[in-house]
Parts: C-alpha cells; sequence; structure tokens
C-alpha cells in the first residue's frame, strides 16, 4: 500500500472544537465547499437524464465534448477546439491526482509544481514514485533535474494565494516546457472568479493564442464546475488540449473505469450553457469577499494577492519571521472567536505565518464572522 502523507484537514480538529466552543457556534471558512444552491437549470437537466439504462463513454457524450469546445471559445477566448481536444473527468482532483499515472511517469520522472500550492500535485508525484520539485519557473532548476521534468503544474488561479499568471508569464512556461519536452498542465478552476483586473479582462488559459502560439501540443487544461456552479457533489470536470494526450488519455481512461456518469454529463452540458447562474453566483462571492477583506482588514491583518478565486490569503503584518508555528497561532486565535480558517502551512513553508479564508460560507455566516472580526481577533 502506498505510504502517503495523512490527509491535512484533520489536523483541524482541535481547532474546529475550540471554534465550535463559541456561544453562537463556529463560522466554518476553512474549506472552500459551495454551500448555495445548485441552480436549477442544473437540477432540471439531471433530473430529465434520469432514464440511463447504458454505460456512457469515458471522453464524455459527443454533445457534452462540444459544448465543452463551445464554453472554451465563448468564455475562455480559445479559439479552434474540436470534440477531440476535450474530455469529461470524475472531477478535477481526481485528474490532478492521477494524471502521472496516465502519463506512464515513475521513478526517474521530475514533476514541477508551484512554491505555494494545492497538495494534490505532489500526492500525483508520490503515487508513481516521481521526484516532486517546487519551483514558479523551470529556471529556479539545475541543469540534471530540468533534463528529467516530464510534467510541469501550473496553477492560475492560483489556491490558495490567488494569484493570477498572465499571459507573458505563462508563456514562459510553455516555452521552457516545450523546450525539455515536458507537459504543462494547467489548472484553471477558479478562471470565472477574477476580481479587480481581472473583472474587466478574461483570465488567461494555457490554451490562449498568445500562449500557446495557436499549437495545443503538449498543453492541457483542466477545469471544473464545482465552484463556478456549485456542481461539486456532481463531480463533473474536464481536460482540454492537445488532441493526442487526450486520445491516449480517453484510451487509457476507457480501460480503468474513469467515467463521468450519462445523467451528471447531461447536467454539464446544461450548466456550460447557461452563463446567467455563473453571473449571479459571482455577485454573490464579491458580496461576501467585500465584507470579509473590509472586516479583516479593520482587524489589523493584511491581505496579499487574493485578486482571483474564493479564498483570502492572509497575515499578521507584525510577524516579520513567519514560522509554521506562526500560522497556527493565527488559527487558533480565528478558532476563539469562533471562526475556522485553514492555515497556510496546509500549502508548503512558503504558506508559513499565512492563514487561508473561505468565501464559501452562507450570507448569515459571513455576517456573523464579520460582526466577530469586529470585537478583535
Amino acid at each position: 500500500m502506498l505510504d502517503l502523507p495523512e490527509y491535512p484537514w484533520r489536523l483541524l480538529a482541535p481547532y474546529k472544537s475550540k471554534a465550535s466552543a463559541h456561544v453562537d457556534g463556529v463560522v466554518d471558512l476553512s474549506i472552500g465547499a459551495p454551500v448555495d444552491p445548485t441552480p436549477q437549470v442544473v437540477q432540471t437537466a439531471l433530473q430529465q437524464a434520469t432514464n440511463w439504462p447504458g454505460y456512457p463513454g469515458s471522453a464524455g457524450t459527443n454533445q457534452l465534448r462540444e459544448a465543452i469546445a463551445d464554453w472554451y471559445q465563448r468564455r475562455r477566448g480559445v479559439a479552434g477546439l474540436t470534440k477531440d481536444h476535450v474530455a469529461a473527468t470524475v472531477g478535477s482532483k481526481e485528474f490532478i491526482a492521477w494524471l502521472p499515472v496516465l502519463l506512464g511517469l515513475g521513478t526517474d520522472d521530475v514533476i514541477v509544481y508551484p512554491h505555494t500550492a494545492y497538495p494534490t500535485y505532489d500526492i500525483g508525484a508520490k503515487i508513481v514514485g516521481a521526484t516532486s520539485v517546487a519551483a514558479d519557473s523551470l529556471a529556479e532548476l539545475d541543469a540534471t533535474t530540468r533534463s528529467n521534468v516530464k510534467l510541469v503544474w501550473v496553477n492560475s488561479p492560483a489556491n490558495p494565494t490567488g494569484i493570477v499568471q498572465d499571459t507573458d508569464a505563462l508563456a514562459r512556461i510553455v516555452d521552457d516546457a516545450r523546450a525539455l519536452g515536458a507537459v504543462v498542465a494547467s489548472d484553471e478552476c477558479y478562471a470565472e472568479l477574477g476580481w479587480g483586473k481581472w473583472e474587466e479582462h478574461p483570465i488567461p488559459s494555457v490554451l490562449d493564442h498568445r500562449v500557446s502560439g495557436d499549437d495545443p501540443g503538449g498543453l492541457l487544461s483542466v477545469y471544473s464546475l464545482s465552484k463556478q456552479s456549485n456542481m461539486a457533489g456532481y463531480r463533473g470536470a474536464f481536460v482540454a488540449g492537445d488532441k493526442k494526450l487526450i486520445a491516449a488519455l480517453i484510451n487509457l481512461r476507457s480501460h480503468t473505469g474513469m467515467v463521468v456518469p450519462g445523467p451528471i454529463q447531461s447536467a454539464m452540458i446544461a450548466a456550460l450553457a447557461d452563463d446567467d447562474h455563473v453571473r449571479q453566483q459571482k455577485a454573490r462571492y464579491r458580496n461576501r469577499r467585500t465584507q470579509l477583506l473590509s472586516a479583516i482588514e479593520t482587524a489589523g491583518l493584511a491581505v496579499d494577492h487574493s485578486e482571483a478565486g474564493l479564498y483570502l490569503w492572509i497575515r499578521d503584518p507584525n510577524v516579520t519571521r513567519p514560522t509554521a508555528q506562526d500560522s497556527w497561532e493565527l488559527v487558533d486565535r480565528f478558532a476563539q472567536a469562533g471562526i475556522l480558517v485553514g492555515p497556510g502551512v496546509f500549502y508548503s513553508s512558503t504558506g508559513n505565518g499565512y492563514i487561508r479564508v473561505s468565501l464559501t460560507a452562507t450570507d448569515d455566516a459571513v455576517t456573523k464572522a464579520v460582526t466577530r472580526l469586529a470585537a478583535g481577533i
């Protein structure tokens, strides 16, 4: 059996107990699980597709794949994709964890992911016994390490920091990876949730022509409907990019039974075709973000980056040389106020001193959090 590290969120248990002891109960701003209703257009499509006695294909139906390609053009500005450039996945986390397996990577290979990152990129490397290296640029690596790089993960907008890579930054990563013959996989699950200047300009995909040079070769864009459409429980996601890679991945996924259920695929088609519910949900998050951001800054804490996504990346500006313990102490301060947050150390040592606060809470819960922050942290 694989010897993987303990699932990190279990370490929050004592802080959850402390926060739950608050007289008005706990406000959970730790894990970014959607709490608002799944849009009715999605629910209706699922209900109408329940009579599905046969096996769905691993790639997704032609209708779903065409809907994904259309969505990339309409929402992400990526033209020229066909159904052969895309495939359905059972959520994005599954794909991220298993991509090294599907690419046939092993002990002689190097997988690169950002310095401050979602832990699953590293778990995928551990599953195949590959060497995982944290780097925001391939220029950070020595020659020997560079020569063995086979997969480069990009996460923009980033979890947990909310950093967005512009087209120039993405193009540099792509050019460097292509020079090594490495695949670039870009986790773009928060792309519809830009703030500030990123509300005026679409967040770029790795498949953007300014990044890819109108060639998706060696590139994969990963996206999920969990956040934008409150479909986390549906496990509906997809990958797009290099047609040859997509075909190979579909073949391997077919052999291993990695299949999105048929009725879920119908619900995904409905979600991809309807932009109104995405705008409505983003407005909810914008309102919650505005309230929490103001309350946190008024409490004397600093919010860094956080220019997109569903989180605020927070530190105490009075801490000049942060350690992992500083993250936990800040978690504890929030827990004493009845608010549960995530420690930045879950995302590597570059998260020392930080906490991550999620916007995925009800309006009532956010109001409670704001009131408690006003009383002091």
